[in-house]
């Protein structure tokens, strides 16, 4: 029976799959076993006899890159009209509701990276069982007039997000961030695809405002992800000690050893940007144009960078309106395919390498005693065969110890 507050199912003292099902850590098999969990931590991972052969369970998800203020209904709206026009109450409904649709498809962590205040408040009341949800981490901005991240609102339009235009306004916005309670920032050293009237190529800040943002960040204990389509842009990224890299286009052999070394994470984002080349979805021929250039260049670099194990890990920039919520199990398809990857090894960039490359991997990310309750029962072994990665394969999310999508079997 179902909680009649909250839509899930009642928390228990202690749960447990009543047979044994194939574990996959996050890591490796770890054969038939018998999972145990107390709320929100993993008691114990016992070997079955009794056995569902028919089932798996992972760990779940961790999407690094998403948005998640965008329209949640059902009805056709224009999403830019409907983000300046929609008061911020009613936004984050919206927000919560997005995140619930991760969630229910097995994405059970998700980073957003052009977050306020109301997905810092989402998260906070997730954290506090205020809304049974999932783990949601927020990054602010912190970019510059008529950047990429300026560029989502008309020119005319009077309500803006904050920008910083020199190095002292760029320490105050981070500082303002950290106040907030952020995660990390997003800083831009390149233009983008979907910003009105942006060039990919265009320079975002000045070297001095970079460095100050990181410079802080760093103090403060935030990450600093760096949204960049450019050769130039990654190479300011790295100089500058970001985090992770966003999108990566431009990324080419010089930047392997630094990469590797590093273990930076990189984001590469590739249904989206597949989607509006191929202009999928309803987009602008600048858009489009530009979205043709970054598959081209992207498609040059990334198998080779694979094949030398720069690190790259699920961010899929999920919107709900170019890559919807659920997508993201396509994306770690699309990753296997353009790296040269195991089935195994493409888990690994959604799961527990996913969860390090945000900073939660002492708590989520693997199935293990001591660690967050976030698992996804399936059918088929995901690890072993890629293609039964699916949503439809779906049978339960549990998500902090709770049940939010489907039935657990109970035998």
């Amino acid at each position: 029976m179902n909680d009649s507050t909250t839509g899930t199912h009642p928390v228990s003292a202690q749960d447990s799959l009543t047979a044994g099902v194939s574990v996959w850590d996050g890591q490796r098999s770890l054969g038939t076993n018998r999972v145990r969990w107390s709320g929100d931590k993993i008691v114990a991972i016992e070997p079955a006899d009794d056995e569902m052969p028919e089932y798996s369970l992972i760990p779940g998800l961790i999407d690094t890159h998403v948005h998640l203020d965008s329209y949640a209904g059902t009805a056709s709206v224009n999403g830019t009209v409907w983000q300046l026009t929609t008061p911020p109450e009613e936004r984050t409904l919206h927000i919560a509701a997005n995140a619930l649709a991760n969630a229910r498809a097995g994405v059970t962590t998700m980073r957003d990276l052009a977050a306020d205040q109301l997905q810092l408040a989402v998260s906070r009341a997730f954290d506090a069982g205020v809304l049974v949800g999932p783990r949601l981490l927020a990054h602010g901005q912190v970019g510059m007039t008529a950047g990429h991240g300026d560029l989502f609102i008309p020119p005319h339009y009077p309500h803006r997000r904050p920008v910083a235009d020199s190095p002292d306004e760029c320490r105050r916005l981070v500082r303002s961030w950290a106040r907030e309670g952020a995660t990390g920032v997003k800083i831009y050293t390149s233009g983008g695809v979907l910003s009105m009237g942006d060039k990919v190529g265009w320079r975002n800040q000045t070297l001095a405002e970079i460095r100050a943002t990181v410079d802080e960040a760093h103090a403060l204990g935030l990450l600093v992800a760096a949204h960049t389509h450019t050769t130039e842009g990654i190479d300011i990224a790295l100089g500058e000690g970001v985090d992770s890299i966003e999108h990566g286009t431009g990324l080419n052999d010089s930047h392997w050893a630094t990469l590797t070394e590093r273990n930076t994470p990189v984001a590469p984002t590739l249904m989206i940007n597949d989607i509006i080349a191929d202009a999928r979805v309803s987009v602008t021929a600048e858009a489009q144009a530009k979205a043709q250039e970054v598959v081209l260049e992207r498609n040059r670099h990334f198998p080779a960078a694979g094949r030398a194990g720069v690190r790259f890990v699920l961010g899929t920039d999920a919107s709900g309106i170019f890559v919807g919520f659920g997508d993201q199990l396509e994306e770690v398809r699309l990753m296997k395919d353009m790296f040269g990857w195991t089935a195994e090894r493409a888990m690994v960039s959604a799961t527990s390498d996913a969860a390090a490359a945000v900073g939660l991997g002492a708590t989520v990310g693997r199935i293990a005693p001591g660690l967050g309750s976030d698992f996804v029962l399936m059918k088929g072994r995901p690890w072993e065969d890629i293609a039964s990665l699916r949503t439809e394969n779906v049978v339960a999310v549990v998500c902090r110890g709770r049940v939010i999508a489907g039935e657990l079997p109970r035998r």
